[in-house]
Order: C-alpha cells, then structure tokens, then sequence
C-alpha cells in the first residue's frame, strides 16, 4: 500500500537524503516542502524519481504557506528549522522567530487535517547544559533532564526552540488526535551536509595549506553519525507501531575527540606537517555521546557505517567540490570551529 508523505525542510541535508531513500525504498507519494531549493531537484533525483516526487516552495514561516499543502497525508517529517552556530551567533532573533513559526504554523495546520503520525527532529543540544553543567552520564539516555546554561547566550536559541518543539508537537498530538515521535540527531554528517560544519570547515583548512594546523577544540568529544544511519533510525522511528509518544536519541555510540577526527581528515587530504593545539570555540560542550540502546531495542536502530568510513567519503566529496569550485558555496567560517 503506498503511503502519502510530506517532507517539511525537504531541501536539507537530512531531508533530501531522505527524500532519496524513501523514493528508492518505500512505495509513496512523496511532497517535499521548504522555503528554498539550492538547486535544480534534476541534479539529486533521477527523471523516473522525479515523476514520484511534488515539490512545494515557499515561506511555511507564513501559515497561508500551509494552505498549498493536501490534508491527508499518512506520514509527516518535520525537519524544517534554521540551524548552524553560525547562525544563532549572528541572528539570534530570526533562529527564535523562524523555528517557532515553522513549529506552530505547522501544528495549527495539523489540526485541520487527517494526518496519522508526525515525526519532529530535535537535537542533542538540548542537553547541553545538563550534561556539561550537572555532570549527567555520557553516554547520555532519553531520560536526561533538558537544561539550558545561559538562556540570555544566543548560541543557545537554536537548543531553546528545539525544546519547545518537543514538547509543544507531543502534547498537541494527545489533543488533537495524531501520533508524534521525536528523535534527536547527535552530529549527522555526510557528503553534502552543507559548509558551515567542522568537516568541510576542516577540509577548506588544510586545501589552503595551512600549516602547522590548529586544532580547535582538540581535547573535545563527539560521535559523529553517518547520514545513511541517521536516515534509517528516522524511518523506524517513524514506521515503528512501538514509537508513538516517544522520544529517541538518532546517533551513533562511536565517540572519538576531535583532535583524533581533525588527524583523520588530514591524513585522508595527505597532510604531513605538524598540529598544535588551539583554543575551544565558546560555549561548546566538551563532550558527547548518545545511549541509543532504546533505539535499538524498540526501533531495531542498528547503525552499520564506521565513523572512519564515512568520513572518506565526506572528506573526498568537498575536496572534490573546491577543486571545482574554489570557494564554499556559503558565506565563509568562523575562525574556530565549533561543534554542536
């Protein structure tokens, strides 16, 4: 039986991925949503795809956006959100604004129709400040309260709407009469992911040769969850009969410092010269590492790809695109990098 789905944020880099996995898995009729296609939909789906994919632009900030959406869809993923450090250093006001548009304008037209199940994608930045404040275990369950450490800090605005969401798509789903599932991603990477993030931040440094490489944030831990991974706990999570009402933490139990992911990404460039240690990007956690045990046991989450692994292919993929390119496609870097 083919399932009526709507991606909202399909443009990103988790929804474009996976918009391509349930087009080449699942038999369904597919609606992608967002404010903005970076590129031609021809350039990532095939023409056979692109016959199963309906493709809506515009600003679902507005909820007349919503008006140009059908009203009975089987599955909904809400993945859309402004996201990056970057971002909520910079515009603090419009992270706030946008993300709890999208979060209501899309509950209110949840109301007014007959959609069975919604999935909302959260973050592991909502315990930031339980785990580095309150010294809670690492690797870190669903359990862990959510705790902000400075709600007057901008970089926390991103983690602060994404708690709203949570709980504001959990409650409403109780009212009025719809199922909802939250997961929360820790470091999803991959080729593509987009240029305001620590790999293709790393890969632009060593191109331009520098030398000897600074390590910010070397002493840092993290585990980094490759995209396919992350695409399929999202499906279960999703298809699951077991995970209305839930919360589920997407990753992988893989934790490494960043000091051993810039040597990686280095040696993969070829880079031989010397590293130096560098300071840490403010108000970054210094470590994390997600217990995805209920995701195994309830989802059958079982992640496949060494974080080494896909890190090759990411790293070749950006190396490829400057060559290309010469630049970043985005507005440029921070000097430091840092890591959500």
């Amino acid at each position: 039986m083919s399932n009526k789905i709507l991606i909202l944020g399909g443009a990103g880099f988790v929804g474009s991925n996976l918009a391509k996995f349930l087009i080449q898995n699942r038999e369904c009729q597919l609606t992608l949503a967002d404010y903005t296609f970076g590129r031609d939909s021809s350039e990532y789906f095939t023409e056979q795809e692109m016959k199963l994919v309906n493709i809506v632009q515009d600003d679902f900030t507005s909820s007349e956006a919503f008006n140009a959406l059908d009203k009975d869809f089987d599955y909904v993923y809400m993945l859309a959100s402004v996201v990056g450090v970057n971002n909520t250093l910079d515009h603090p006001n419009e992270v706030i604004r946008v993300n709890t548009s999208l979060i209501f304008n899309c509950l209110e037209w949840l109301k007014s129709t007959s959609v069975k199940r919604v999935l909302f994608t959260s973050t592991s930045e909502t315990y930031s400040g339980t785990t580095e404040v309150l010294d809670y275990p690492i690797p870190t369950n669903e359990l862990v309260p959510l705790c902000i450490q400075d709600v007057s800090d901008p970089r926390f605005t991103y983690a602060i709407t994404k708690i709203l969401g949570e709980s504001a798509f959990l409650n409403y789903s109780k009212k009025y009469n719809f199922e909802a599932t939250v997961v929360r991603y820790h470091n999803a990477f991959g080729p593509d992911m987009g240029f305001k993030h620590v790999i293709p931040h790393l890969v632009e440094r060593f191109m331009n040769n520098e030398s000897p490489f600074r390590m910010y944030g070397h002493d840092q831990t993290r585990a980094f969850s490759f995209i396919d991974d992350t695409i399929q706990g999202t499906v279960l999570a999703m298809e699951s009969n077991k995970a209305a009402g839930e919360i589920f933490h997407i990753g992988s139990s893989q934790e490494i410092s960043i000091a051993e992911l810039i040597k990686t990404v280095g040696e993969i460039m070829g880079y031989s010269g010397e590293y130096i240690k560098a300071p840490t990007y403010p108000g970054s956690v210094s470590r994390r590492c997600p217990d995805i045990s209920k995701a195994k046991k309830i989802l059958g989450y079982d992640p496949q790809i060494d974080w080494r692994v896909g890190l090759v292919s990411t790293v070749k993929w950006y190396k490829n695109y400057f060559l290309k390119n010469n630049s970043a496609k985005q507005d440029g870097f921070k000097e430091q990098e840092s890591f959500h």
